[in-house]
């Protein structure tokens, strides 16, 4: 089932996700809601929150990374790069990052939650993160570049923090108009989108 995605100005991106259990009502049905949602919005990764659930659960799936057309991407990406992002699709659930390593670098970020907005984003090439899969199983990985980078995103938001927040104060305040629009509800968007409406 695709679900609204809860767009910038929601409480609820803001809140740090509490830990879940393997018992948690409906997980199974709510990571393949969680999937198809993502799809359907054409994302790389989509954490609980923004389906309104303040929870540290989020999914990735690199593969669009790697079909990309851009000429300037090809150029980016090695061929073993490429088959890295093609094949890279993940579950986490109770993450917590335990090191953030390598020199920082620049990519132009988006988020679903935060639609038609880009900016560049410095991040940690390198990131050593524990978790358990769908099957509660657990791991530790070390990831590194474009994949570090969408799980950097993503774990931000069971962190209750948004790339927004990553910015210069200069460009926030450039980008203050455009993230006022959309908490009111003033955004075009492809998917389903909920706009939090407070309560008078």
């Amino acid at each position: 089932m695709i679900l609204p995605i809860v767009v910038y100005g929601d409480p609820v991106l803001r809140k740090v996700g509490v830990d879940i259990t393997k018992d948690y009502p409906g997980l199974e049905k709510l990571i393949a809601d969680m999937f198809e949602t993502m799809y359907n919005a054409s994302g790389v990764g989509l954490a609980a929150p923004q389906i309104g659930k303040a929870i540290r659960l989020f999914i990735v799936d690199t593969e669009p990374f790697a079909d990309s057309d851009d000429e300037e991407d090809d150029e980016e990406f090695t061929k073993e790069e490429r088959e890295q992002l093609k094949k890279f699709k993940q579950v986490f659930i109770n993450a917590r990052i335990l090191e953030e390593t390598g020199e920082e670098w620049k990519f132009n970020e988006g988020c679903l939650s935060i639609p038609k907005v880009r900016e560049d984003v410095l991040r940690n090439e390198e990131v050593t993160i524990e978790y358990y899969d769908e099957k509660f199983k657990k791991h530790t990985e070390t990831y590194d570049g474009l994949i570090a980078r969408v799980i950097q995103h993503e774990y931000d938001h069971i962190e209750g923090k948004l790339f927004t927040d990553r910015v210069s104060p200069l460009r926030r305040k450039l980008i203050s108009g455009k993230l006022n629009d959309i908490s009111k509800g003033k955004l075009s968007a492809d998917y389903k989108t909920k706009v939090y409406l407070a309560k008078k």
